[in-house]
């Protein structure tokens, strides 16, 4: 017997109601899972067979998480299993929108003129055939980038207002239409299908078969989806043509933690749910598990000033908890610096393990002083939903360059940057001179200088070989420069000397088909490089460069160490929702990062509030936030302003961190500080 015991009379009053559309508006850590779970059981307990339950979800990983927990809650029938052991008990479908359609479109596809045994594309094959279309239909010389072709065809796919934004334009929408229907074409000739046709598709056999609807509403008389505020027009279209005579739809969401408009997600969709179904109930979910009531009452003060929302209240039993730190920067080296000192202090004082910590930031750039901080102090962490800063190729490839200058004879470094950019020497012409290192047991670099193996090569690529072994030799001499070493940012001018006569910068520009993509990585590599002299200025220029490679460099232990086990975490806004932490670090809450500096233009002020919203209910117990003077931008400090979102935090709840570090530490405060780092010592 399912006990109801353990949920909270809003929960339960969710779970119990099963006929007719429900809306369960479920705010940040209510336990929404736990109430879709218990609502499943609860139906098949009632006597709903569990084949005719439905509930739809965004992710493979929490439709299994889902089906587990349902699994758990309906343990086999011993009568069943007596009858007839070999038989499996009905279990409700529990998949992603996807997964279901291909489950549809598996029996019925042959209505639309496929065969049954179709293929479904992916990127890599979705690609190849645009480029073939490109290939076609482009004007002699015109560049076409096929990955900005397949984002707009995707857009169009799946309608909405994103559809309707990314084809204002009559001369993009008339490419895009003759683009699309080859494309079509072209898939269909192979019967294969890509990812947005699985909707569409099923969709049109709705709409044409509709026999086939009839048996998908005769199946599936009870529909639940999850995380309902981040549907988009399509996957609404199959949630309403199959409840739309029955009824019984339940979705489950929260409009004040839809953050995903920019990949074609309505918030409408709840928000105007009454239009569709007039009569349905509304359940407010409001008590929340997660999180202290400041945070909590923080949070509800700045989501209230978005007009257009379901209103609710979030609130806990789990005390009043601390006040948040507002702290103010004059950098963000500063902002990243402080960061990575609270995390070990915590660490050392309160014995808060890293992996009980995270740092949440608007965009990727933003981890870059963050990271160099961290590996500073020793820190380890993990990025998600991102690449590391030092894992990106430009970084690779600067650092190859300065290994390389410190020591022509390291291998690795020089094969990684001989012909980046390209000057001639070819993979096989590399091939030929490490074959020739290999005899003679020594470096490439040596055996480069050696006139016998130059003497082996013909024309361009001997050149090329000299004018490289040149190169290395004078930007090597100009480490020994005594007056340029006397400059403050010699190391920073040494390396835009040489990135800018090796055309670098440049390849960058031409290796990225999406030039503000090239700019991003051009300004990361301008942000490092104004890194350089901040440590040992007055020592000579190579002791500097080591000193610097020894701060950012780990060795391979290291980096193994910091994929696993205890780490802090480093995670977009975007990526967040969802988890949740005891101790997070909000950073950059500067106008044009948050909100974003697109948002004022595309008018999605409400969606960067939801952001922050999102970012703030992460938080357990406790939660800094901060901001910047300035903020580096190819290497300058650009002055940076606060965000108009932090006037919306109430004041009694939040607390000047700056201020609060100078106060006296009382002298019992203190006692109990050195003990706890003595106890974390031992």
């Amino acid at each position: 017997m399912l006990n109801l015991g353990s949920l909270n009379p809003q929960q339960r009053h969710a779970v119990e109601t099963h006929n007719g559309p429900v809306l369960i508006l479920a705010g940040a850590g209510t336990g929404k899972t736990r109430v879709i779970t218990f609502r499943i059981a609860h139906m098949v307990q009632r006597g709903i067979a569990p084949e005719n339950i439905l509930a739809v979800t965004f992710t493979n990983k929490a439709a299994r998480e889902m089906l587990e927990r349902v699994n758990a809650l309906l343990p086999r029938d011993p009568r069943r299993q007596t009858q007839d052991p070999d038989k499996k008990p009905s279990r409700p479908t529990v998949s992603t929108f996807h997964s279901l359609c291909v489950r549809i479109l598996r029996q019925h596809i042959e209505l639309l003129g496929y065969k049954k045994n179709f293929v479904i594309y992916d990127e890599s094959e979705q690609l190849g055939a645009i480029k073939k279309i490109l290939a076609n239909v482009s004007a002699k010389g015109e560049q076409t980038d096929p990955r900005a072709v397949l984002t707009l065809l995707s857009k169009f796919k799946n309608g909405g207002a994103a559809a309707e934004a990314a084809f204002k334009d009559p001369n993009v929408s008339a490419l895009a239409e003759h683009v699309r229907k080859k494309y079509e074409s072209a898939l269909k000739a192979c019967n294969a299908v890509d990812f947005d046709d699985l909707i569409l598709l099923t969709l049109r056999l709705f709409n044409e078969h509709p026999e086939a609807l009839d048996a998908c509403r005769a199946r599936f008389r009870y529909v639940m989806v999850d995380e309902y505020q981040d549907t988009n027009a399509a996957q609404f279209q199959l949630v309403h043509a199959l409840t739309l005579k029955h009824r019984n739809l339940c979705v489950v969401g929260d409009d004040d933690q839809s953050i995903y408009g920019w990949r074609g997600a309505e918030v409408a969709n709840l928000l105007d749910l009454e239009k569709h179904y007039p009569e349905v109930k509304v359940v407010k979910l409001e008590q929340n598990y997660r999180s202290t009531n400041t945070i909590l009452q923080a949070a509800n003060a700045v989501i209230k000033n978005n007009a257009r929302r379901r209103g609710k209240n979030l609130w806990s039993q789990n005390g009043q908890g601390t006040k948040i730190q507002l702290h103010a920067f004059d950098t963000d080296d500063t902002e990243a610096r402080t960061v990575a000192e609270t995390i070990e202090f915590k660490r050392m004082t309160q014995r808060v393990p890293w992996g009980d910590q995270a740092i949440l930031f608007r965009t990727n750039l933003q981890s870059r002083p963050i990271e160099m901080e961290l590996r500073k102090a020793g820190i380890r962490y993990h990025l998600i939903g991102g690449q590391s800063f030092f894992d990106r190729r430009e970084v690779r490839d600067f650092l190859a360059y300065v290994k390389t200058f410190l020591n022509p004879h390291d291998d690795v470094s020089l094969l990684r940057i001989a012909n980046v950019p390209a000057r001639g020497l070819s993979d096989v012409t590399m091939e030929r001179l490490l074959g020739a290192s290999q005899e003679r047991h020594c470096s490439v670099f040596t055996a480069m200088r050696h006139t016998d193996v130059q003497n082996s090569f013909q024309g361009r690529a001997r050149e090329a070989i000299q004018e490289f072994i040149g190169f290395v030799e004078e930007t090597r001499a100009k480490l020994a420069d005594e007056a340029l070493a006397s400059k403050p940012d010699a190391l920073q001018q040494w390396s835009e000397k040489f990135l800018n006569e090796t055309g670098y910068y440049n390849e960058l520009r031409r290796s990225e088909k999406n030039q503000e993509n090239a700019e991003n990585r051009i300004r990361s590599l301008r942000d490092l490089l104004a890194t350089m002299d901040r440590d040992g200025v007055g020592k000579p220029m190579s002791d500097r460069l080591d000193g610097f490679l020894e701060n950012i460099t780990l060795d391979s232990e290291r980096e193994e160490e910091k994929e696993a086990g205890d780490a802090v975490t480093l995670i977009t806004m975007h990526s967040c929702k969802g988890l949740e932490y005891p101790h997070v670090y909000v950073v950059g809450l500067e106008d044009g990062l948050l909100p974003h500096s697109r948002s004022k233009v595309e008018g999605t002020m409400d969606e960067e509030r939801r952001l922050f919203y999102v970012a703030i209910t992460r938080a357990k117990r406790e939660l800094m936030i901060s901001h910047c003077g300035g903020r580096k931008k190819y290497g300058q400090v650009m002055p940076c302003h606060p965000s108009p979102f932090l006037k919306e935090l109430p004041e009694e709840l939040v607390e000047d961190g700056d201020a609060k570090s100078k106060q006296p530490v009382k002298i019992e405060s203190g006692k109990n500080l050195f003990a706890a780092m003595r106890a974390a010592l031992d």
